[in-house]
């Protein structure tokens, strides 16, 4: 059976919770589109998620590889079109690192752009209700470096998807937009079940004007 690697990250910035690791755990173990899904938790830590990542990528040897991220304050799923070979980190990560104007991959080039169907994607979110759009960056955070790098590894076809706070984190942060859980893993069913049953994307306007 084909298998579907999602990863999620651990806390950081002080919150209690990561949405991006709550929803993918809540999709281990299931088949879509006769593919079985692999749920792993990374490290926010630059480098030491990479190396995580990695090792998955290598013993699973995925059909799909999807790399989910928080994005405290977007108020949708966000399908990111592009990584680029910087790291400049506004925070420190988990481990304390704070690498300002460093490549991801020395010598790798300035970026990649996602292989999944990222209009597609959406186009189906939004047909299920689910506010989404096309993201133009990823950040140059760890979710950056770790969408860059997976795609730099090569193999599967793969991608980053960037999901907003729950309600209890938005709870803490006045003003701030958020998404149910159960509505988070809904979103993540849907992007992997089109993923699988289509290579093309669709051509639809989403881009952004600054």
């Amino acid at each position: 059976m084909k298998t579907v690697l999602l990863t999620g990250f651990e806390p950081f910035g002080g919150e209690s919770v990561n949405p991006s690791w709550e929803a993918v755990r809540r999709l281990d173990g299931e088949q879509i589109a006769g593919a079985r899904v692999v749920a792993r938790r990374l490290p926010c830590v630059f480098g030491a998620a990479l190396d995580e990542l990695h090792r998955q990528l290598d013993a699973l040897r995925p059909e799909l590889a999807i790399a989910v991220g928080q994005a405290g304050g977007r108020p949708d799923i966000t399908l990111e079109r592009v990584a680029i070979n910087v790291d400049d980190a506004r925070i420190a990560d988990n481990a304390g690192n704070q690498p300002v104007d460093r490549p991801v991959a020395a010598g790798g080039p300035a970026a990649y752009f996602s292989t999944l169907p990222i209009k597609a994607i959406v186009a189906g979110l939004r047909d299920n209700g689910i506010p989404a759009s096309v993201s133009q960056s990823a950040g140059t955070f760890v979710c950056n470096h770790v969408m860059y790098g997976l795609l730099h590894h090569g193999g599967p076809r793969a991608g980053f998807i960037h999901i907003p706070y729950l309600p209890e984190q938005a709870a803490q942060h006045p003003g701030a937009p958020s998404m149910r859980l159960d509505d988070c893993v809904a979103a993540l069913r849907l992007a992997v079940q089109v993923a699988l049953t289509r290579r093309d994307d669709i051509r639809i306007a989403d881009g952004a004007t600054h």
